[in-house]
């Protein structure tokens, strides 16, 4: 198995959960373009795992994700703007590479998540935060915009909470961020586990090809023409009942 520097991967309830777990705590895991890369990569590696239901990601210490680090927007000032481009599209590509992720991502959100690191929750498909939890868009206190993040946060949120809370940078609750559906239940501390492991269950009581396909429909179908939608619709529905059928006939 892979060694990563900032991040560890471990494999739980008989291989069928896979938890990525950021390990940066003295900067409460921002990222850097190390952290970065790995993320990217083991979410690239895990997306072919087809033992996989789902994936937790989750943060070391008393932070989810700080986003940016502080060192790496420092370096970006003694870039060019054809490597300050580039290094914005590894970062687009993390994002992405999560969102597309083939089965059901979980962000345990274990504290706060700022700039980036509301990112990384807005592309997870199940969100759970603890109510001490904080989170800010404060890209714009530092002289720029939440723009990689800006289309999954957008899904999430909305133009119209976007507005104020991507111009302002202001902090706001857990419970805030529920209310406005970045994430779908803020738990005390000492409940997250036990809230994580609820999700995890519901997930592991789904077919993993089912589970799959449910993730496809919900990026994709809102974007089709409503005739596009009808045809890819009722392929995804007679393909998984032929599928299920056929592990009935052979006893699976």
């Amino acid at each position: 198995m892979t060694t990563y520097q900032y991040i560890t991967v471990a494999y739980g309830y008989e291989d069928s959960i896979a938890t990525v777990t950021l390990r940066r705590p003295a900067v409460h895991n921002a990222l850097n373009t190390q952290l970065i890369q790995e993320l990217t990569t083991v979410f690239t590696t895990l997306s072919s795992d087809e033992r996989l239901h789902g994936v937790i990601l989750t943060g070391e210490g008393a932070s989810f994700c700080a986003g940016a680090d502080i060192a790496m927007m420092r370096e970006a000032t003694t870039l060019t703007a054809e490597q300050n481009l580039a290094e914005a599209l590894r970062i687009a590509d993390l994002f992405q590479a999560i969102n597309t992720f083939p089965c059901p991502v979980i962000a345990r959100v274990n504290g706060a998540a700022i700039g980036g690191g509301i990112g990384l929750v807005a592309v997870c498909d199940i969100a759970i935060a603890v109510e001490t939890a904080r989170f800010a868009f404060s890209e714009v206190k530092l002289g720029i915009a939440p723009a990689v993040i800006s289309p999954y946060v957008l899904r999430k949120i909305g133009e119209s909470y976007a507005r104020v809370l991507f111009t302002t940078g202001e902090r706001f609750s857990a419970t805030r961020a529920h209310a406005i559906g970045l994430v779908h239940a803020v738990v005390p501390p000492d409940m997250l586990d036990d809230a994580v492991g609820k999700a995890v269950q519901e997930l592991l009581t789904s077919a993993p090809q089912a589970l799959r396909a449910c993730k496809r429909l919900a990026l994709t179908v809102g974007q089709m023409s409503h005739e596009d939608a009808r045809h890819y619709t009722a392929e995804t529905l007679a393909q998984l009942r032929f599928q299920s059928l056929n592990r009935v006939e052979k006893g699976h």
